[in-house]
């Protein structure tokens, strides 16, 4: 049976530890010792070279035997009720008797293999009860601190107390991952660590994914040699082993030279995640080897709890000044009485409260393109290039951030003014907005060694630097940090600003419309006294005309020619169409003034009064009426009564000359347009109709389909009984074919 190690041997630099596949190593550190067992068959297909240093067996002799041919049945048992207890990296480890020594165990699986890490069972130095005891008491110093700080601080304290390593921070990233010892204990001798910051190319990536899966990462011997991990060689070249999980995976090279070049000797490092992310570290160092018992490293895993327990109650209690100020200014602001004009913006502007809701230094209102501005803001062209931008650049109805120079060229001219902004749109088109600002503030930022030489170059290519000395940076163009209560705040007042803004367009509406109903009812007025005009006074005219050609063609003892009697007779019938013409325009005027009340009508009664005014006119026509039973409509009865003349009228009007005209009139019921009930009239004629492309120019004012000189008529008749369906809140159809007749169905409403 051939065997090979799987030691990862890629050589690794700073060019591409970007992408060091840290999780598969290949090696262990060598306080311990691992084997891998498949899951499936139960045979060791992985295991340390260095576990002849611990029990009289070397991995040759053991690789693709069974688990319990080489340990013992009794061994594999306890293992696979462990499994199946699902006590997976938990806190209690699994105490196994290997050939008559006793090691202490964890176990877990990566992919289809349970690792199995072995590390030999010591009296703990510090009995169990004395770490609960100490760790009870920390519980009970908790709810003497106030601030998150003061909490860690704790922590920090109290770990160090429990594991004796020589320093512990508790190391809290920023947006960017850069770290900042946030609180540190450390021995009276060793230069304090606290406020400095580190770059985020300390801490890689990768790196920074195992740690959000393996929240404790132990390094007894910063110079330990790695101890290579074997396996059957069958023939897999890809064969691998990920020790995401592992307590004893071999750390990264360029990792080990970093802690070198701090002069650490052993680390313990303790995720602290918050919110599903990577908030920050309780890192722990020892400038000598250092190990620790399950018990304590269990004991310094729970403060890292207590933390993480904690943050959002400790940040909540450090902002809770600051939103108890902003809300109090923004009640402020809601409360005043504006009215729903432009110039409540200038009021609105002038309050100081508005400053206060953020802890703005500045803030401008843009509304209709007039820029209201108080306090340290840019000046009003910055403001309208910001505006664009921002529409540009988010396509959002907010944005805040306190480094606008991030995004924005140009932006470093203003940073004394708008270091820092938020911007919330109060418009469709995002034109209309309000903007907080916040001016520049300068901070000085002390890094552990130059950041801009993390990485330093020699001949042998790029390591990671060895000077940590004090380097102070000038952060420019930045304002402070928003917090979340002030972004709560201006958002909750760009709310009511929203229903302000709306207030007063509406507000201009109304007075738009108010304008305009009055040059309408202006021009009304003067359209009424100019047909006033055309329907009365242009008629005496026309009387007179009619009088004096009726006098010329009537007088015996004058003889005219033929030419001239014709002329007067044309002369006289034109005078009467312009009556006619007159008389049915002031009909379609004065239809739209009307404000008479509906009532319950019998159409067949207005019917008998319609054909008994046009009696003469049917029976010189010999034309035939036939009128079915009609239910009762809701109308006002004398427009309906010109409604029913109408009609008739235009039947009798474009009847056949050879042809007796034939009008049926009848319902067809109630019928829905558009889900609203109608009650349906038809008028049916078999006259000479028209093409049904006409069907809705024919109710337009002076349209005419047919000959003048044949068919007599102003033009008006059809377009009154539309108006007249209008105000009924109804309408009128037409169908026609050409030489057979047309159909014309009235819809009157239900619930007028």
């Amino acid at each position: 049976m051939k065997i090979k190690d799987i030691v990862n041997r890629d050589i690794v630099n700073l060019t591409n530890c970007e992408f060091e596949p840290i999780h598969i190593p290949g090696s262990i550190q060598p306080h311990g010792f691992l084997i891998g067992i498949d899951s499936n068959s139960w045979k060791i297909d992985f295991c340390s070279g260095n576990i002849s240093n611990f029990i009289a067996l070397s991995h040759q002799n053991i690789l693709g035997k069974d688990f319990k041919t080489v340990f013992g049945k009794k061994q594999e048992i306890q293992v696979q009720h462990y499994i199946s207890k699902d006590l997976f990296l938990s806190s209690t480890p699994l105490q196994l008797d290997f050939m008559g020594k006793f090691f202490l165990c964890t176990i877990h699986k990566s992919n289809t293999t349970y690792i199995l890490e072995a590390e030999p069972f010591v009296e703990a130095s510090k009995e169990l009860a004395d770490v609960y005891s100490q760790t009870s008491q920390f519980l009970s110093y908790m709810n003497e601190t106030h601030t998150l700080q003061e909490l860690c601080a704790m922590v920090a304290r109290g770990t160090r107390e429990i594991t004796g390593y020589d320093r512990v921070m508790i190391y809290r990233f920023d947006k960017d991952y850069n770290g900042e010892v946030f609180a540190e204990s450390v021995k009276e001798d060793l230069e304090p660590f606290l406020g400095l910051h580190y770059p985020h190319t300390d801490i890689p990536v990768q790196a920074r994914q195992l740690y959000m899966q393996n929240l404790l990462r132990l390094i007894v011997d910063i110079d330990y040699i790695p101890v290579p991990l074997y396996t059957v060689d069958d023939g897999n070249t890809t064969k691998n082993l990920d020790l995401s999980l592992s307590i004893l995976r071999s750390t990264s090279p360029i990792h080990v030279q970093y802690l070198q070049n701090m002069g650490v000797g052993a680390t313990l490092t303790i995720s602290l995640i918050h919110q599903k992310k990577l908030w920050g570290l309780i890192a722990c160092h020892h400038y000598s080897p250092k190990n620790l018992s399950p018990e304590i490293r269990l004991a310094a895993q729970l403060q890292g709890h207590f933390i993480t327990s904690q943050i959002d109650i400790r940040q909540s209690n450090e902002e809770y000044d600051v939103a108890r100020k902003s809300n109090l200014a923004l009640e402020k602001m809601i409360s005043l009485n504006l009215q729903s004009k432009e110039n409540s913006f200038q009021k609105i502007i002038e309050n100081e409260a508005l400053l206060e809701i953020c802890n703005a230094a500045g803030v401008a209102i843009i509304f209709n393109g007039t820029v209201y501005k108080n306090g340290v803001t840019p000046d009003e062209k910055y403001i309208n290039k910001l505006i664009g931008w921002i529409n540009n650049f988010t396509k959002e109805d907010s944005f805040s951030t306190d480094k606008l120079s991030d995004f924005l060229l140009n932006a470093d001219d203003y940073c004394q003014e708008a270091s820092g902004i938020i911007y919330h749109s109060l418009s469709i088109d995002n034109h209309d907005c309000i903007i907080w600002f916040r001016p520049e503030s300068l901070t000085e930022i002390n890094w552990a060694g130059d950041p801009n030489k993390a990485i330093i170059k020699d001949v042998n290519g790029l390591y990671p630097r060895n000077s940590f000395e004090l380097y102070k940076e000038i952060v420019k163009c930045q304002s402070k940090i928003w917090l979340q209560p002030e972004l709560n705040a201006a958002a909750n007042y760009a709310h009511t600003l929203q229903k302000q803004f709306s207030l007063v367009l509406i507000s201009q509406e109304e007075e738009k419309y108010r304008k305009l109903s009055e040059l309408l009812k202006e021009t009304n007025s003067e359209l009424e006294n100019i047909n006033w005009i055309s329907t009365h006074d242009l008629q005496e005219p026309l009387r007179k005309i009619q009088m004096i050609s009726s006098r010329l063609l009537g007088k015996e003892d004058e003889v005219f020619s033929e030419t001239v009697i014709n002329s007067v007779q044309r002369m006289n019938h034109s005078a009467k169409r312009m009556q006619t013409l007159l008389i049915d325009i002031l009909k379609y005027t004065r239809i739209q003034h009307i404000d008479d009340t509906f009532e319950l009508v019998k159409p067949e009664n207005i019917l008998a009064e319609v054909l008994s005014d046009l009696n003469e006119h049917i029976n010189e026509q010999k034309a035939i009426i036939n009128i079915h039973e009609l239910p009762e409509i809701n109308g006002i009865p004398f427009l309906m009564k010109q409604l029913f003349s109408n009609l008739i009228q235009n039947s009798l009007k474009y009847s056949f000359q050879d042809k007796a005209p034939i009008i049926n009139i009848r319902t067809l019921g109630i019928q829905e347009i558009n889900e609203l009930p109608f009650q349906v009239l038809e008028f049916a004629d078999n006259g000479i109709g028209f093409e049904q492309e006409f069907a809705e120019n024919i109710f337009n004012i002076f349209s005419r389909l047919h000959n003048q000189e044949k068919y007599k008529g102003s033009g008006v008749g059809l377009a009154l009984c539309k108006k007249i369906m209008q105000v009924h809140k109804g309408l009128i159809l037409a169908e026609g074919i050409s030489n057979e007749g047309a159909i014309f169905r009235l819809y009157f409403p239900l619930n007028s």
